[in-house]
């Protein structure tokens, strides 16, 4: 029996024996991915601290607050598949272990320099926890209905995460110093390394082969240059400066060589035949369209709420906190909306809600319209967490469970990838509609009005030293820019949107589901036949047909028991 068919087999004998375990198995690998969300946004409100404590230059500053989601994007790949290697909870504890160190590291940072360091440890802790936590979570839950429920809450607690960050970051500032913001890790690691090696099981992928270090190191790279250059594009860097060129050419090149070196090996570190599934490849792009969308409109919503309506961050956050909670029913609800509507129609859904929610937002302008924003943030929060729930169920369902780490790094990759693109994409449409407006202003001079069209908040400063009529002048003119820019970039969101909604409709019509086996060895689930999750074609139908084959066999009078048998499986999924 090959590696990954008794891995399989042992690990569906282990989650039926265990019952209820499973569950406790995914609060487990919750708490993980709480933590590394967390600390994704806990660092923003203390930068000021940071800044006054440490007096780091700004590119130092820079470094410390992207180094912890470069580093992490980079390295998603690499570590998810060692995770389906070596083992994904060796894995999974190897990063608690490694990120609890690097937050005391962090906490103590007496110069800029420690503190960069310290932060991209923690990537480096963060890419090993985030892809094992979802592969684990395939290989818990091998019945994709309860799979799907254990991704929604898997997905609601990762928007929690990213809106508890700045708040507890702010209540830790105003007890303590700011290494309290990094502190905090330490007890909860503390408590995960021991539950989590009694309570989580171990699972690998295939084990035939060598691990491809070189083609690990050129995703790495490769995915680091990207990155790297996209960011620094989203910063507002011009796309043709060395610092912002180089990157992206090396990075692309580093990929292009990692992809043909693994259409080449005999066992790659990830298949790719997996992009050849239409559901994979689709749920894929649906994840980056999604965050395309999300991250970078809000970062455009966070400066309109305090540019332009003139609101405190605290104020800002409340008002964006209407967004989160969405987002979290969605993710609950999502399994549910799953089994009734199926991946099709409920991401093609989940794209035109959150596109209508896009389009009503743009009825915002100069004076503060409080329902208006909170009937949009609601429906942005719960179209984008749907289209996000159900094309990472469809893309972790598709993959084989012997590459569910690979495909768990991909998912991730391509998170954040979507988020580097849609802040470098839309930030540049909305300067590029923002800047034209303020090239002529009655009263003011040249060289003002183009410094202005830098930024809003650059605006507001130039202003500010102006004063005056032409400073007054300036400011309305840069704030009725904004707003147009903002319009602008919201309909430009609203078609990326719908094009996602029209490439949703190449996902399956129906969640396909079968009884995963209690009792006897699981046949071998790759790309061969039929989907992991699913079965061989024409075996996709409910659990009711399988019941009702076993009654005509129970009717010929030759397995009366194989039908109860079958009868009770059908019920326990329906269930």
């Amino acid at each position: 029996m090959s590696g990954t068919t008794t891995a399989a087999v042992g690990l569906r004998r282990r989650a039926a024996g265990a019952g209820a375990n499973r569950w406790v198995v995914l609060v487990v690998l919750c708490v993980s991915l709480l933590l590394v969300a967390v600390d994704a946004t806990v660092l923003h409100v203390a930068v000021p601290a940071v800044t006054e404590d440490l007096r780091p230059s700004a590119i130092e500053l820079l470094w410390i607050v992207d180094v912890y989601p470069l580093v992490c994007a980079s390295l998603l790949i690499l570590f998810g598949t060692l995770g389906d290697r070596v083992g994904r909870r060796r894995v999974l504890l190897l990063g608690y272990a490694l990120f609890g160190v690097a937050s005391a590291l962090a906490a103590f940072a007496d110069t800029a320099q420690v503190l960069v360091a310290a932060r991209a440890l923690l990537g480096v802790g963060g890419a090993m926890i985030m892809p094992a936590t979802l592969s684990i979570l395939r290989q818990v839950f091998p019945d994709r209905r309860e799979r799907a429920l254990a991704i929604g809450v898997w997905s609601a607690v990762a928007a929690v995460g990213a809106a508890v960050g700045p708040l507890l970051g702010g209540f830790l500032l105003e007890h303590f110093q700011w290494g309290a913001v990094f502190l905090v890790n330490i007890p909860l690691m503390l408590v995960s390394l021991p539950v989590g090696r009694l309570l989580l099981p171990e699972s690998k992928g295939e084990g035939d082969g060598p691990w491809d270090v070189v083609g690990a190191l050129l995703a790495a790279v490769g995915l680091f240059g990207v990155v790297l250059g996209v960011k620094r594009l989203g910063a507002g860097e011009p796309a043709l400066g060395p610092l912002t060129l180089v990157p992206l050419l090396v990075g692309a090149v580093l990929l292009v060589l990692f992809v043909r070196r693994q259409r080449r090996r005999r066992h790659p570190l990830v298949d790719l035949r997996m992009f050849a599934r239409p559901t994979f490849s689709v749920s894929v792009g649906c994840i980056v369209l999604a965050m395309l969308a999300l991250v970078g409109l809000e970062l455009i919503a966070a400066q309109y709420l305090q540019l332009v309506l003139g609101l405190s961050p605290l104020e800002t956050g409340l008002r964006l906190l209407p967004l989160t909670v969405a987002a979290m029913a969605a993710g609950l609800a999502g399994a549910r909306m799953l089994r009734r509507f199926g991946p099709r129609r409920m991401v093609c859904a989940g794209f035109c809600l959150t596109a209508a929610a896009v389009v009503l937002l743009t009825a915002m302008g100069g004076q503060d319209d409080p329902a208006l924003m909170l009937s949009g943030f609601v429906l942005l929060g719960f179209g984008l967490e749907t289209t996000l729930f159900g094309a990472y169920e469809s893309m972790l369902s598709e993959a084989p469970p012997e590459q569910a780490g690979g495909a768990a790094a991909i998912g991730e990759t391509s998170y954040q990838l979507g988020a580097g693109i849609g802040i470098a994409l839309l930030g540049s449409v909305m300067n590029a509609a923002y800047a034209p407006g303020l090239s002529s202003v009655p009263g003011v001079p040249a060289s003002a009005t183009e410094a202005a069209g830098h930024s809003l908040g650059e605006a507001y400063h130039v202003a500010g030293r102006l004063g005056g009529s032409a400073g007054e002048a300036l400011r309305s003119a840069a704030r009725d820019c904004f707003v147009h820019g903002l319009h602008v970039t919201l309909l430009v969101s609203a078609g990326l949107l719908l094009l996602g909604a029209a490439m949703a409709l190449r996902l399956p019509r129906a969640m396909h589901c079968e009884a995963p086996p209690l009792h006897m060895p699981a046949p071998r689930e790759s790309g061969q036949g039929g989907r992991a999750g699913q079965g061989a074609p024409g075996a996709s139908a409910a659990p009711a047909g399988g019941t009702a084959k076993a009654g005509k066999a129970v009717e010929a009078g030759k397995t009366a028991e194989a039908g109860k048998t079958a009868e009770v499986a059908g019920s326990r999924v329906s269930a």
